[in-house]
């Protein structure tokens, strides 16, 4: 089984499943990645349409301070190549009975109508009182069992569906990284896999390596998605990456010419208001990608250094996208320990209160623009910054999507998409369905907008 959290409208990045697995199927300890502590696992960049390269092929060694032929070392299982089982070893009943106990463990009914624990386990009897003849009726079963949860989100993804999730790349080289603990309880990044023939899998990366650095910096510590960040740039350009070969591997640096990028999707200006007498930055956030955060920055730094006094942040119909990249922009104007957003879900891995960690960029007064096209990470930044009175809210009720889904892989190589969470503003309003009422429909004098901001902050004390 692999599951993968992400939100309600991104393309998912799987995790390998286990190389082994019984003909009945005991239901497997979930692996959980982290969405909320920045894998790479939503709305990720399209990458070629070719296959997934799973080979762990030896690569010449390299000398390195990283690596001594004293070193003890432990082979990790997911660094090795996974032998695939064939898929007729799973019996239908089997699969059929997987995708009942993910939604009987992490299933969040965010309708609160159709789902009970009772119903479902009847529905388990009456699907498994009989034999399953074929693995298409399997499938079949499993799609009409979701589909009576009555949720848009939760749904069956075939095995070719599925496979397709793998290759999703918002690296611009090819490759998948996710975070995974150490034995001492640190985190590492792995290449979670590559695109065969991509160009990194061509420069020598190989599934299972550890990144190390990126063009010279430590990545130690750092998030998938910010190594990600990284190791994005302009097409044809080179990134440097530093790879430790496995476990027990020799240590490579590798050079690799990228060829898919995320555009940038900030556009900046300044505005001269009051007569000229004082100054607007202005910034349109189309979508929310790996470059979305360091572009960000860029754009308010070099306003602040035009002169910039109040600034504008345009979120209108910008459906979202990485939902880690709208958690690390919100942190941008929040100060130290103020929260972005809270994580609620049925099960307890699930449950989490994401906080600011450092002093914000900018102070100045801030307006969020938003239409009813704002919507998923779009609307985490924009109630973040309005319930932490950093910014009022201009224009028409957001779009309303807090769901949290997370995808898991069957035993046969299919999968399903269970939503498993939401989320909650910092005042606990639960932004699905509901979306966000802004604070003003037409554009506010600043003076407004300082006014409303000094009341909302006097409250708060309060």
């Amino acid at each position: 089984m692999r599951v993968v959290l992400c939100n309600s409208a991104s393309p998912l990045t799987p995790i390998p499943k286990p190389p082994t697995f019984p003909a009945t199927l005991n239901w497997p300890h979930k692996t959980l990645v982290g969405a909320l502590t920045g894998a790479v696992s939503f709305s990720l960049l399209i990458s070629s349409p070719s296959s997934i390269a799973l080979d762990s092929a030896s690569v010449p060694p390299s000398p390195s301070s990283h690596s001594s032929a004293t070193d003890y070392c432990r082979q990790d299982d997911d660094t090795e190549a996974m032998p695939e089982t064939a898929p007729e070893l799973v019996t239908n009943e089997a699969i059929v009975e997987e995708a009942w106990n993910i939604v009987n463990d992490s299933f969040l009914d965010s309708s609160r109508r159709r789902w009970s624990s009772d119903i479902w386990k009847q529905k388990k009897e009456d699907i498994l009182g009989t034999s399953i003849q074929t693995r298409s009726k399997a499938h079949d079963i499993i799609r009409r069992m979701l589909a009576s949860l009555g949720d848009p989100y939760t749904r069956f993804l075939s095995p070719a569906e599925f496979s397709k999730m793998a290759r999703y790349d918002m690296t611009g080289i090819g490759i998948n990284i996710r975070e995974v603990q150490d034995d001492n309880g640190g985190v590492k990044l792995k290449v979670l896999g590559l695109i065969l023939d991509g160009p990194a899998h061509a420069a020598g990366v190989r599934q299972g390596d550890e990144i190390l650095s990126v063009n010279g910096m430590d990545v130690t510590g750092k998030s998938a998605f910010e190594a990600s960040s990284l190791l994005q740039g302009p097409n044809e350009t080179f990134v440097t990456l530093e790879v430790k070969h496995g476990n027990c591997g020799p240590v490579q640096s590798i050079e690799v010419q990228r060829q898919l990028v995320a555009r940038t999707p900030v556009f900046y200006r300044l505005e001269k208001i009051e007569n000229g007498a004082a100054s607007v930055g202005y910034m349109r956030l189309k979508e929310f990608n790996a470059l979305a955060r360091k572009d960000l920055v860029i754009a308010m730094k070099r306003l602040q250094d035009m002169g910039a006094k109040y600034f504008i942040l345009d979120l209108r119909d910008n459906l979202g996208g990485l939902v880690q990249a709208g958690i690390e922009i919100a942190k941008l104007f929040l100060n130290e320990g103020e929260t972005v957003t809270y994580t609620v879900g049925r099960d307890p891995q699930y449950e989490k209160t994401i906080t600011a960690e450092t002093a914000p960029l900018i102070t100045a007064p801030l307006i969020v623009l938003v239409n009813n096209k704002t919507a998923s990470a779009s609307e985490i930044v924009s109630a973040a910054l309005h319930d932490n009175c950093r910014a009022v809210l201009v224009g028409q009720r957001t779009f309303g999507k807090g769901l949290i889904q997370s995808v898991f892989e069957l035993h046969d190589g299919s999968g399903v998409v269970v939503t498993i969470g939401k989320y909650v503003t910092p005042n606990h309003m639960d932004i699905n369905k509901n979306g966000i009422e802004p604070d003003f429909r037409e554009f506010p004098a600043w003076s407004e907008v300082t006014q409303h901001l000094a009341q909302c902050n006097t409250l708060r004390q309060g």
